[in-house]
């Protein structure tokens, strides 16, 4: 769609050169009155030189809308479908939400900016696309906007409203929801999905380039849980997490260690693969299964000479899980 929140400061600023990127720091052009303005605002700022058609707006700042191959990409990766809602922060000229509702068949959207005249371009543009009764662009401090009701987020903002915006979606939204963002990682939060892509027509940020990120919001798995076996022996688990990252350890009542060779989580999903001392003998066991508040729920595949599949639950008894925000105090 357009760059959520995406504007330029005044004439004068940096020029940006076709090799420069910097997303992990200040963007090339982004002067610190364009940034502190769109922080106040809750829309990003960045400092472009003059370049006509590519942008637009009214008074000090002008948009830059996101080229229409790029948001498709956007809508592709977050795999956008008639059961998601969509939140644009920063909506422009509203092509975000109307390309996922008119294109991808998401059932509605609402997009949040502090523009009038774009708010009025947004909303006009979906009553000429057939789908102002789904899509409602309103004017709003992205800090102040409860996304709570998306299964997926839009974002074309700096780095830093990345990284400031970041605890707030951890905290409001589901596990599993999408997160896409145009050119903008979010700071030491890998992303699931990166990808570059040529596009002739875009002439600010890497002219000609653009990146696309994806990231899925995981569940909160820390903490100690203790899991029922098919034997019927527990086995209590500490998991230490990082974002989607998670580190697991086991150890069986009365028995040692487990070997854990492999731990994912993506969104609720969790699958460990481990090495289990069953009797006399060592097996392969995997476990996949969700992540449900402090139960996990799902089957665990045992390799012997036979392979077999059956329940697995398992029940956090650690007390309160840790943040996943590193900066925040443990909820």
């Amino acid at each position: 769609m357009n760059d959520p929140g995406s504007k330029a400061a005044r004439a004068g600023a940096e020029q940006c050169t076709p090799s420069s990127r910097r997303p992990a720091s200040r963007p090339c052009g982004a002067t610190r009155r364009a940034f502190l303005v769109g922080a106040v605002a809750g829309v990003s700022s960045l400092a472009v030189p003059s370049l006509g058609r590519a942008q637009f707006g009214v008074g000090d700042v002008v948009y830059v809308p996101t080229p229409q191959v790029v948001v498709n990409r956007m809508m592709t990766m977050a795999k956008v479908s008639a059961a998601d809602f969509v939140i644009d922060l920063g909506s422009g000229d509203g092509r975000q939400l109307i390309t996922a509702v008119s294109k991808f068949g998401a059932k509605g959207g609402r997009g949040f900016d502090l523009d009038e005249e774009l708010l009025k371009l947004a909303n006009a543009n979906a009553k000429k696309e057939g789908v102002s009764d789904r899509v409602q662009f309103v004017r709003r401090n992205m800090f102040e906007t409860d996304v709570s009701g998306a299964s997926v987020i839009t974002l074309y903002l700096l780095p830093e409203l990345n990284l400031k915006l970041r605890p707030k979606l951890f905290a409001e939204l589901r596990p599993g929801s999408r997160i896409v963002s145009h050119d903008y990682s979010m700071g030491d939060w890998q992303a699931e999905e990166t990808v570059t892509m040529q596009v002739p027509e875009k002439q600010v940020g890497t002219p000609g380039i653009s990146y696309v990120y994806l990231w899925i919001v995981p569940a909160n798995a820390s903490g100690t849980w203790q899991w029922k076996l098919p034997n019927g022996q527990t086995l209590d688990a500490t998991v230490r997490q990082t974002f989607q990252n998670v580190d697991v350890r086991g150890t069986l009542v009365g028995a040692k260690p487990i070997n854990v060779t492999l731990a994912t989580l993506r969104g609720e999903d969790i699958r460990i693969s481990a090495l289990v001392e069953v009797g006399a003998r060592t097996l392969r066991h995997d476990f996949v299964g969700r992540v449900r508040g402090d139960a996990i729920e799902g089957t665990v595949r045992v390799y012997d000479k036979t392979e077999s599949s059956t329940p697995w639950s398992a029940l956090r008894t650690g007390g309160r899980a840790a943040s996943l925000e590193p900066q925040a105090p443990p909820r």
